[in-house]
C-alpha cells in the first residue's frame, strides 16, 4: 500500500506542476492547440491516479469486505464501485 500510496502522491504532484504550467500558457497567450495537447496530457494522467486509486480500493477496500464475509458490507462496496462506474459513463 505504501508503494502505491507513493506512486499516486509522485503523479498528483505532477499534476500539479501541469496545471499551473497550463495557466502560465494562457496568461501568456500559447497557441491554444498547445494548451489542449496539455489539457489532453493531464486528462490521460487523471486517469493513471483513478486507476492507481482503484487498483487500492480493490485490493484493500473490498478484499477487506469480501474477506468479512458480511453481506451488508460486501454490497455496500460493490454499490460504491457500481456509482463510480455509472458516473465515469456519463
Amino acid at each position: 500500500m505504501k508503494a502505491n500510496k507513493d506512486k499516486t502522491l509522485d503523479r498528483l504532484s505532477r499534476l500539479e506542476g501541469q496545471v499551473r504550467g497550463i495557466s502560465g500558457m494562457v496568461k501568456a497567450d500559447r497557441y491554444c492547440m498547445d494548451i489542449l495537447a496539455q489539457t489532453s496530457a493531464i486528462r490521460s494522467a487523471i486517469l493513471g491516479v483513478e486507476k492507481l486509486i482503484l487498483e487500492n480500493h480493490a485490493e484493500h477496500c473490498v478484499e477487506t469486505a469480501i474477506q468479512s464475509g458480511d453481506p451488508e458490507e460486501q454490497r455496500a462496496k460493490f454499490d460504491e464501485l457500481i456509482g463510480l462506474l455509472q458516473k465515469a459513463s456519463k
